[in-house]
């Protein structure tokens, strides 16, 4: 059992390696999805149910009674960097309407339900980030449409049905389960069964990386300057998402656990959701934006992880000093 703990533990702190390679090994050998898709909601629901292993009934009601964290995360996610991106992508691609619409639709699919794994891995606040993740994913049907109307002129009809039913597979039912085991267990949950299970779910998110990896595979193997361009706007825009979450974690004066999820938060997006609705009602050059962000959600998390150890460390060392 310690080799099993000491496994998920390397996982985690390794992640910044782990990473790219997944990303690597995805663009490499595409083929290996055919094996994983399938299991793909089943690993979101395992890694929602485990982070929320360690979240009460309690705390729900505390992030409601005290909701500034998680409007602010969803205002930042789901109105300002759609509105950013779609200036930005104006001004730099706006001769190439598709990669413009596709950088909007980049930013405006809800918060991504392994943004749970990393806040959990980071020793954020549970409850805040399921709850941003649910509200924001409920609301998708919405939000997506009315977006890409008001800042594009698009017109997409989402498929609300499937969509609420992939999220309740995927993030209501397993984290209300996770966090009923907790309460009922007194405890015991989040002690005892989560550090168990806990390295399963690591290996369950390095294989939802591999698996999302592979979707960039015909597109990194046909890159134009554009399209390079747009990788590149991609990911610096990405990095910006989870300095914002940090930086409005940090001005509203967030505790640690709190400034871990609103990173991830603002930063982390459902490329997935993304990707059905691109390749169901969209030229296929919409596809790339959206796609290729996989090459740098995961990693950019990492690297951010890092910073919030630091930050946390440096914190820590400078409460001591000045004790």
């Amino acid at each position: 059992m310690d080799a099993w703990k000491r496994l998920g533990g390397f996982i985690g702190s390794h992640m910044a390696f782990v990473s790219p390679v997944c990303v690597a090994l995805g663009v490499l050998f595409p083929q290996v999805d055919v094996i994983l898709h399938p299991f793909v909601t089943p690993f979101f629901a395992f890694m929602t149910f485990q982070s929320a292993l360690s979240n009460t009934f309690g705390n729900l009601a505390r992030t409601a009674r005290h909701p500034a964290p998680m409007l602010v995360s969803l205002v930042l996610a789901t109105v300002a960097m759609p509105v950013v991106a779609c200036a930005l992508a104006t001004a730099l691609f706006g001769s190439d309407p598709n990669l413009v619409c596709g950088i909007v639709l980049e930013y405006c699919v809800p918060v991504a339900v392994v943004a749970a794994m990393w806040t959990n891995m980071l020793g954020g606040d549970p409850a805040l980030s399921l709850a941003t993740i649910l509200v924001s994913t409920v609301a998708a049907p919405v939000t997506i449409p009315l977006t890409l109307h008001v800042l594009l002129g698009q017109t997409v009809e989402v498929d609300a049905a499937r969509m609420m039913g992939e999220m309740a597979v995927s993030i209501a039912l397993p984290a209300l389960v996770g966090t009923a085991a907790n309460d009922l267990s007194r405890g015991w949950a989040a002690r005892e069964l989560s550090p168990v299970i806990a390295p399963a779910a690591k290996i369950a998110l390095v294989l939802v990386i591999l698996s999302n990896s592979t979707g960039v595979a015909p597109y990194v193997r046909h890159l134009t300057p554009t399209l390079v361009a747009v990788a590149v706007f991609i990911a610096a825009f990405a990095s910006c998402g989870y300095a914002l979450g940090l930086l409005a974690a940090r001005a509203l004066r967030c505790p640690d656990d709190q400034t871990a999820s609103m990173t991830f938060l603002v930063g982390m997006r459902n490329i997935s959701a993304g990707a059905v609705i691109a390749g169901e009602y969209f030229p296929g050059e919409v596809m790339f934006p959206v796609v290729i962000g996989t090459l740098f959600q995961q990693v950019l998390a990492s690297l951010f992880g890092s910073l919030l150890r630091r930050l946390r460390r440096a914190g820590r060392a400078g409460d001591g000093h000045g004790a």
